[in-house]
């Protein structure tokens, strides 16, 4: 299956409401365990790199989910999850990822406008989607007191920045929070994405999907969330298992050993995410598709060298 487009792949499924797994890669058997139940489920998925991650792994990873991808018999994308900045984009962009997210959330609304933007206008001119977000997503260091670091996104506001950037897809906060919830509490405001709806009429994306309720997801993608991150519900079970085989077998250390366990719990929650999301015996909907097969690399990185300072003056902002 050739690479599909992160745009064609959550449109689609905003179109037939379900939602889209977006499942971070923490190492090399995240990529295998996330296609293996991918196939297994036939559904699509977009399989996102964190800046974290890209730092520790380096473009080789890129390549590696790259050339896995296109060996699956689902559509698959592949996406730059919460770029810092317009840096962290060029190198997406010239590793030949197929979608991006830049996150300036956390700048005035503004300058979060103006610099989402500029990523839209370069992405949009090799066809490549951008997702941006709007609000505040909640972070595990944030507290109760504090309302766990959110600011909920507003509709007026929300309607400015989509119809001036251009962007894709909109990362909303309604209520989640990125990691474990502090407190296991949730707040998931379903009131604030139908008003969010009423005036986008757009796909949405629920970052922080991690320690939700089920129904509370279900509830989310009916109401017009149509990709939905995962990073911790997958990444605890599988180190906790790592730390359980080591406890009970510290005289070995063969990764081939050590890694099947935690591979098998992995998959059973990604397994599970595929089946809530709805997205199990999706792909189908994809293969009969002209948009699905459309080639999304018609570029190298030189032309996107040439694209980027054909509009950019500022050579500091997409240094190497």
């Amino acid at each position: 299956m050739v690479l599909v487009s992160a745009k064609v792949l959550v449109d689609k499924a905003y179109q037939n409401h379900f939602a889209v797994g977006a499942f971070n890669v923490g190492n090399s058997e995240f990529v295998k365990n996330i296609l293996a139940v991918a196939e297994d489920l036939k559904s699509p998925v977009i399989m996102q790199i964190h800046p974290y991650e890209y730092d520790l792994m380096g473009s080789d990873i890129v390549k590696y989910v790259r050339e896995a991808a296109m060996t699956a018999n689902v559509p698959v994308a592949i996406h730059l999850d919460h770029g810092r900045d317009i840096n962290d984009v060029m190198r997406a962009l010239r590793d030949q990822m197929n979608s991006v997210m830049i996150d300036t959330s956390g700048l005035p609304f503004a300058e979060n406008l103006a610099t989402t933007k500029q990523v839209v206008d370069l992405a949009h001119r090799i066809g490549v989607a951008v997702e941006a977000e709007l609000g505040s997503i909640g972070n595990r260091n944030a507290t109760a007191d504090n309302n766990m670091g959110r600011v909920y996104t507003d509709p007026k506001s929300a309607k400015e920045f989509v119809d001036q950037t251009g962007v894709d897809d909109l990362a909303v906060a309604i209520g989640t929070v990125h990691g474990p919830y502090p407190s296991g509490d949730n707040d998931i405001k379903i009131d604030r994405l139908d008003a969010l709806n009423e005036v986008l009429h757009m796909p949405l994306v629920l970052h922080g999907g991690s320690n939700n309720p089920n129904n509370k997801i279900k509830e989310a993608i009916a109401h017009g969330i149509a990709k939905v991150n995962i990073s911790t519900d997958i990444k605890m079970p599988y180190y906790h298992a790592i730390k359980d085989t080591v406890l009970a077998k510290p005289d070995q250390y063969e990764p081939w050993i050590m890694t099947p366990a935690a591979d098998e719990v992995q998959k059973q929650v990604l397994r599970d995410k595929m089946l809530l999301f709805g997205s199990d015996d999706k792909a189908k909907l994809y293969f009969n598709d002209p948009e699905t097969l459309k080639p999304l690399y018609p570029y190298d990185s030189d032309i996107v060298d040439e694209i980027i300072y054909d509009q950019q003056t500022d050579e500091t902002l997409v240094a190497r």
